[in-house]
């Protein structure tokens, strides 16, 4: 018997054939989105967005379903009659508006101009005003769920842009009948059954024991927001791991599976690889590494964490408090540098040693003994999502000379991902919460060996990878397995098929004492930058806004 797992990503989806009694992934497939990131302009008409606008185009997500599943099924010669589930999970939040019927807004004539109704990925953080809102009328109300999000409600979050929706757009607000995460949409798509699964509902929709905030509270940010809940958002929420429904007769015929097959309630990316590295003990701290990185443990008391994303009873595996923490830009940083700062002789030097960029800086920067190119960067390309929770920060790069060079750059701004890794970590302990063992997962640990070593001596602790490239998907394919009924609970599923490598990072002594000292100046910056009264940054950011102008046009 097989499942399949696919993992919804922030430029492709992939999805993966697995057997669910060896543990066995049979075949892959991968399907890079047409439409990508829509960061400039509506790909319809042309329309400009405004800085710090980042949306997505729910066609994308079923032309994954079309090209990727056929494709496993054809590498793997598998007959379609032996799979008996299929699971997903998806960035988030990642919401849309649509019609009653789960059509999208932009699928209709009269919206395709319209930027609101297209799907507002993740890293969209035009909607920190509304953000603000919320968390200052939270406050004002003292509402005592904001403990629950670390005490800041982020603008990547639902709410805050549902409610942007309103406040910019109230004629697409009022045509909007659901509005839903992508990843409950997708399973909308495949089973017909609209589900809003526990995991997003708990960490990016303001549920917490079991319901949402009061309608009055609604009623403060907006009057019209006041019946938010019932009219455009639903309160029924389904648990990780059960089965969503069967597959469509119609999604059957365009995938080649047999029809009712299970389909798992939807999972969130970073958090659907906690079985599939086998982290459902706590004390484990998962750090799912690519674009950004979230970082997920568990835990069996409640506790309130300054700064963190969330916690959710049973929000990653059943029977413990789920706790997560993030940080907005992580390879991202790494990209940008080597798309816009290297200069063209490293191009050159590393296509003669036939190396890809990032591996011959790596290579470059490994040469090095810690602090040695006399460089400190705070991480904050994409603003900082724990613990400070605050869109509006930037980046910083200090100790520059004429002798700097590219790989003493690269080499920084890994440090800088690690150091902000150790302060997730420290306010975690702080608050109780103890991190013992560190597991990396994604495609940066993986094929980064320096990255992977500065993460062993900043945090001072030992790390292991995961046992799969494709680890989200083969969460995925676990929660399908449990759904299908092969195995019982979550923990059962991972304790089966899950993966780890057998190798183990440790910290290499003398680093860690040379980190420690940086550490205690990267919180220098850290809290002068982000706490303290030194706001050059949210001022340089409103005098780009009005060069650019932020108004849509």
């Amino acid at each position: 018997m097989y499942t399949i797992g696919i993992d919804y990503g922030t430029l492709s989806g992939r999805a993966l054939l697995v057997d669910v009694h060896s543990g066995a992934e049979v075949a892959t497939a991968v399907y890079e989105y047409p439409h990508g990131v829509i960061e400039e302009a509506l790909p319809a008409t042309g329309r400009k967005l405004p800085p710090e606008w980042a949306l997505q185009h729910p066609q994308d997500y079923l032309d994954v379903l079309y090209h990727t599943v056929p494709a496993v099924m054809k590498e793997s010669g598998v007959n379609p009659a032996e799979v008996v589930g299929i699971g997903i999970d998806f960035t988030a939040s990642t919401p849309m508006p649509t019609k009653a019927d789960g059509t999208p807004l932009c699928f209709l004539e009269q919206f395709r101009g319209e930027p609101h109704a297209y799907v507002k990925l993740w890293k969209h953080h035009a909607s920190q005003p509304q953000a603000d809102k919320i968390n200052a009328t939270a406050r004002a109300r003292g509402e005592t769920w904001l403990k629950r999000y670390g005490g800041k409600y982020s603008s990547e979050w639902f709410f805050s842009k549902l409610l942007q929706i309103l406040e910019e757009a109230p004629s697409v607000y009022r045509e909007i009948d659901t509005f839903v995460e992508a990843a409950d949409w997708v399973i909308w798509q495949l089973t017909g059954n609209l589900t809003r699964n526990t995991c997003t509902a708990g960490y990016k929709m303001l549920v917490q024991d079991g319901d949402y905030p009061s309608p009055e509270f609604f009623a403060a940010l907006n009057p019209e927001f006041g019946n938010v809940i019932g009219t455009k958002v639903g309160r029924e929420f389904a648990p990780l791991g059960a089965n969503a429904g069967g597959l469509t007769s119609a999604m059957a015929e365009k995938l080649g599976l047999p029809a009712d097959i299970a389909v798992a309630v939807a999972n969130v990316d970073a958090h659907v690889t906690v079985p599939a590295v086998r982290a459902t003990e706590p004390g484990i701290m998962v750090m799912i590494m690519g674009t950004s990185t979230c970082h997920m443990i568990c835990d069996e008391k409640l506790a309130d964490v300054p700064g963190m994303c969330g916690v959710v009873d049973g929000g990653i595996v059943p029977k413990l408090y789920g706790f997560e923490a993030g940080q907005s830009a992580v390879g991202d940083i790494f990209a940008w540098f080597v798309d816009n700062a290297v200069p063209p002789e490293y191009h050159e030097a590393a296509s003669s040693a036939g190396l890809g960029l990032h591996a011959y800086l790596e290579r470059e920067a490994s040469t090095q003994k810690p602090g040695e190119h006399g460089l400190l960067a705070l991480d904050w390309w994409n603003g900082n999502r724990s613990t400070l929770v605050d869109t509006e920060l930037s980046g910083l790069l200090i100790g520059m000379t004429l002798a700097t060079r590219a790989p003493d750059i690269y080499r920084a701004l890994i440090e800088a991902t690690a150091f902000g890794t150790r302060e997730i970590i420290e306010t975690f302990e702080a608050s109780g919460v103890q991190v013992k063992t560190l597991i990396a997962a994604g495609g940066l640990p993986e094929k980064n060996a320096l990255l992977r070593q500065i993460y062993a001596d900043v945090t001072g602790r030992s790390m292991r990878l995961a046992g799969s490239s494709q680890s989200p998907a083969l969460g995925s394919a676990i929660h399908a397995a449990v759904a299908a009924g092969v195995y019982p609970d979550i923990q059962a599923a991972s304790d089966a098929l899950g993966r780890l490598k057998d190798d183990v990072v440790n910290p290499i002594p003398e680093n860690q004492a040379v980190y420690d000292a940086l550490y205690q100046d990267y919180k220098l910056l850290y809290d002068t930058f982000g706490r303290g009264a030194n706001d050059v940054m949210k001022r340089l950011r409103k005098i780009r806004d009005a060069g650019r102008g932020e108004a849509l046009s």
